[in-house]
């Protein structure tokens, strides 16, 4: 079955950096879209970062410029590189895959970004 696990997460001090990765498994990791996901206490959860099949991304406002989303179809890796980390993105971080209907997600990795 689709397998999705999340790594990566901490405490870290603003300004910092910190790389998630997400481990897929049972299923043809080339043919899915593959997403990062947030949901910060008492907010909704938001889009962080998106790579399509044809390997083009896409962002969230909050997080242009700061995150790099990557994918890797040989070893079925996702990654997330976040860089000049502010407290507002303190949040649990989560792996999505999408192919066609079929979502699946993974529990998640928390971040937390103060001093």
């Amino acid at each position: 079955q689709v397998q999705l696990v999340e790594s990566g997460g901490g405490l870290v001090q603003p300004g910092g950096s910190l790389r998630l990765s997400c481990a897929a498994s049972g299923f043809d990791f080339s043919s899915a879209a593959m997403s990062w996901y947030r949901r910060a206490p008492g907010k909704e959860r938001e889009l962080v970062a998106v790579v399509y099949i044809g390997g083009s991304t896409n962002y969230g406002d909050s997080v242009k410029g700061r995150f790099t989303v990557s994918k890797d179809n040989v070893k079925n890796m996702l990654y997330l590189q976040m860089n000049s980390l502010k407290p507002e993105d303190t949040a649990r971080y989560y792996c999505k895959s999408r192919r066609g209907l079929q979502e699946s997600w993974g529990q998640g990795t928390q971040v937390t970004v103060s001093s």
